[in-house]
């Protein structure tokens, strides 16, 4: 058993799968728009075009995503997300690359349970933590 995050972008979950392929090296492994539900049944037309079901590789992991039904926009409250990297090197690379255009919780540091932390939120909402572990 293992456990897969599953994000629900309300509407901006394309540029999200754009974002994490930039910044993250994401693979998008597929993606299912409302319009092309299986089941037949015709979809709202307001939100037709949008994310239905995705699923992105990063590194060994699995990343699922929709943009649920679009209503309210993105709300990430209660959670973070953690990159474990190999280098210092990396975690300012990748904190660079996910704050922008979001904010900066911990700016790259050392601390007793790391070589290298930090702590952004990214343009989306989306709290992540990248360290290198000991």
């Amino acid at each position: 058993m293992h456990i897969q995050p599953y994000l629900f972008f309300e509407g901006w979950a394309d540029e999200a799968i754009d974002f994490y392929e930039k910044t993250l090296g994401a693979k998008l492994v597929m993606r299912l728009r409302f319009k092309d539900n299986p089941d037949g049944a015709p979809p709202n037309p307001a939100i037709a075009e949008n994310v239905m079901h995705a699923r992105l590789q990063i590194g060994d992991s699995t990343l699922l995503l929709s943009d649920g039904h679009g209503a309210e926009g993105p709300r990430f409250q209660g959670f973070s997300l953690t990159l474990s990297v190999a280098s210092d090197g990396e975690v300012d690379r990748l904190f660079a690359a996910l704050s922008e255009g979001g904010s900066v919780m911990q700016a790259p540091t050392k601390t007793f349970f790391s070589p290298r932390f930090a702590m952004a939120t990214d343009r989306f909402g989306v709290l992540w933590i990248i360290l290198v572990e000991h």
